[in-house]
Order: structure tokens, then C-alpha cells, then sequence
């Protein structure tokens, strides 16, 4: 087959009207707008990560709820707890802080 004759039957296609039609709205999708591929991708990416965030605050919050229900119910370790974060000591008890 001649180059000449092919390279004429791709251009006719190519400047078919519905083709060039098809490929300008496939780029308009893809780059313009905010509904664009893009910005879709975007913000899919956005989504995976908040929904990690949201699971870690979730289980942070379990943690707490446990923590003060331990705090609560439990005098032995809330006097750990005061001790450990507030530096709290009994009377005539020496605390020593020992910095890393």
C-alpha cells in the first residue's frame, strides 16, 4: 500500500467532523472544569485520605473513652495518671525528673 493513499485515508478520518467533535468534548472532560478527570482524581485521593484520618480519630476516641473510664472506676491508676502527667507526689516524697 502506498504511504501517500494511507496518510490520505488517516487525515479524511481524522478531520472527520463527529471525530473532531469526539476529541475536543475528551479533552474538555479531562482538563476543564470542576467535574474534570482531573479534579476528580484529586479529590478521590482527598477522600482515601480523610477516611484514614476519620478511622485514626476513631480509634483515638476509643482510647480516651477507655482511659477515663479507667480513670473513673479505678483510684490506683488515676493516682499513676496524676503522678505520671501532672508530677503530683505525696507528702514528704521526692520526685526526680530525668530528662533523655
Amino acid at each position: 500500500m502506498n504511504w501517500k493513499n494511507l496518510w490520505n485515508n488517516v487525515r479524511k478520518w481524522l478531520l472527520n467532523k463527529y471525530v473532531l467533535t469526539c476529541v475536543v468534548f475528551a479533552l474538555i472532560l479531562t482538563f476543564c472544569g470542576e467535574q474534570s478527570l482531573i479534579n476528580r482524581a484529586r479529590r478521590s485521593v482527598q477522600i482515601r485520605e480523610l477516611k484514614r484520618e476519620k478511622e485514626e480519630c476513631k480509634r483515638q476516641s476509643e482510647q480516651y473513652r477507655h482511659d477515663i473510664d479507667l480513670l473513673e472506676n479505678n483510684t490506683d491508676s488515676l493516682e499513676r495518671f496524676a503522678r505520671e502527667h501532672y508530677y503530683m507526689h505525696a507528702d514528704g516524697e521526692d520526685v526526680y525528673l530525668i530528662e533523655e
